[in-house]
């Protein structure tokens, strides 16, 4: 029986979620697997990848053939590293040991990458953010300015009127005065 190993739908229109699965080549997308070995679940970010490492491995050393996006998660989670390592000890080229110690240093340098990129991605959307809280403050100190402008013109504007109003007001109590003094 020649098998593969693919991924299986789950999930709703436009959030799909898959299971990492061994089939059968004629078995359809969705139909009977002989063994589910892990999920993915592509809407975050990064992806998530939940697989049962040792199966996953079992499966690439018996010869069953992934699809592409599988064969692309699994060298991202190291099965292909492991296969090629455990290659190198059956050659004689190194013991179980080493072998172990060089994917533990692949494993670490690899956390280390991702470490550096979720750092970097939250300094990214910190600086965002900063640049957004600058711009508001920008446009915030610009109404006030012009609220600040219009407040002060309508206060010259009430401090003309009722300084007309007084001029008025004092020039006819003036004429007033006068009017009795000449009579």
């Amino acid at each position: 029986m020649a098998t593969k190993i693919r991924l299986q739908r789950h999930g709703r229109k436009g959030y799909a979620f898959y299971s990492i699965v061994i089939a059968d080549v004629r078995a359809p997308r969705d139909g009977k697997f002989t063994e589910k070995i892990g999920t993915y679940n592509p809407n975050t970010n990064p992806a998530t990848v939940d697989l049962k490492f040792d199966r996953a491995l079992y499966w690439v050393e018996v010869g069953a053939q992934p699809t592409d996006t599988v064969r692309n998660i699994l060298s991202k989670e190291g099965v292909y590293m492991m296969k090629h390592l455990r290659g190198g000890v059956k050659k004689g080229a190194f013991d179980e040991a080493t072998a172990q110690a060089k994917f533990e240093a692949w494993k670490e340098n690899k956390q280390k990458g991702l470490e550096a990129f979720a750092a970097k991605l939250a300094a990214d959307r910190k600086a965002a953010a900063e640049a957004r809280l600058e711009a508001e403050k920008k446009v915030n100190e610009e109404i006030a300015k012009k609220v600040a402008e219009k407040k002060a013109a309508e206060a010259a504007a009430k401090a003309e009127a009722e300084a007309a109003e007084a001029s008025t007001a004092d020039a006819p109590a003036e004429e007033n005065a006068e009017t009795p003094a000449e009579a």
